[in-house]
C-alpha cells in the first residue's frame, strides 16, 4: 500500500466556542492547528487542510486548503470527501484524517490505522479508546479512508447522510485501539473550559 496522504479537518462552525476557527486558538503560544500539523505531517506523504471560507487565513501554514464540495456545512464526512477528491488528484489511494482541535493525538496514528485495516481486512479504519463501561469509544474524525469509496460517499452525502459511523458501518470499519492513559489522546477542544484543560494537560498540571 502507498503511504497515505493526510488531511486536518477544520471545517466546523465552532458554535460552542462562540464561532471562528478553533484551530487558530493557542495553547502555550502554539496554535491548535500548528500542533495538529506537527503531529500528522511526519506520518503522511502529503498534507492538506480542510476548511471553508477564505483560505488566506491559513496561509501561514503553507499547506493547500481544500473546501467542502457539499454545501451547508455537512459535517466531517464532507471534509473527508473533499480530502478524497484531493487525494485522487495526488495519485494517492488512502487519506488519514485528524481534527484540528485535538492537540494530543498519537504520533503513530497512521501506522496503527493501516495495521488495523490490514489485520481486520476492512476498507476503513477508525481510532478508538477504551470505554469504561465496556468496549471502545470510536473517534470517527481520526480514520483511514480509501479513495475508491469517494463516489459512494458523495452519493450518500447528496442523499442527506451526515453521521460518520452510519456510513463507515455500511462498508465495514476496523478499529485501531489506543490507550487512554495518562489521558485520552483524542481529547478535543470544544469550549473555553476545554482550552484551559488542554493548557493544564500540556503543562502536566493535575486536574482540579
Amino acid at each position: 500500500m502507498k503511504q497515505p496522504v493526510g488531511v486536518i479537518l477544520a471545517g466546523g462552525l465552532a458554535t460552542r466556542m462562540g464561532g471562528g476557527d478553533k484551530g487558530l486558538l493557542k495553547i502555550n503560544g502554539r496554535s491548535l492547528m500548528g500542533r495538529a500539523i506537527d503531529l500528522l505531517e511526519p506520518q503522511v506523504a502529503a498534507l492538506a487542510l480542510n476548511a471553508n471560507g477564505d483560505p488566506a487565513r491559513f496561509s501561514r501554514f503553507g499547506l493547500p486548503v481544500i473546501a467542502d464540495s457539499i454545501e451547508g456545512y455537512a459535517g466531517p464526512l464532507a471534509g473527508i470527501l473533499a480530502a478524497l477528491d484531493w487525494a485522487a488528484d495526488q495519485g494517492a489511494d488512502h487519506v488519514v484524517s485528524a481534527a484540528a482541535d485535538t492537540p494530543f493525538f498519537p504520533q503513530d496514528l497512521t501506522p496503527r490505522l493501516l495495521l488495523a485495516a490490514e489485520t481486520e481486512a476492512k476498507p476503513i479504519a477508525l481510532a478508538a479508546t477504551p470505554n469504561p463501561k465496556g468496549g471502545v469509544w470510536r473517534h470517527p474524525t481520526f480514520g483511514l479512508w480509501p479513495v475508491a469509496l469517494r463516489d459512494d460517499l458523495r452519493a450518500s452525502l447528496q442523499e442527506g447522510l451526515r453521521k460518520v459511523v452510519l456510513w463507515t458501518d455500511k462498508h465495514g470499519a476496523a478499529t485501531a485501539r489506543f490507550p487512554d492513559k495518562p489521558f485520552d489522546p483524542f481529547f478535543n477542544v470544544n469550549t473555553p473550559e476545554d482550552l484551559e484543560t488542554a493548557e493544564r494537560l500540556l503543562s502536566g498540571a493535575p486536574e482540579t
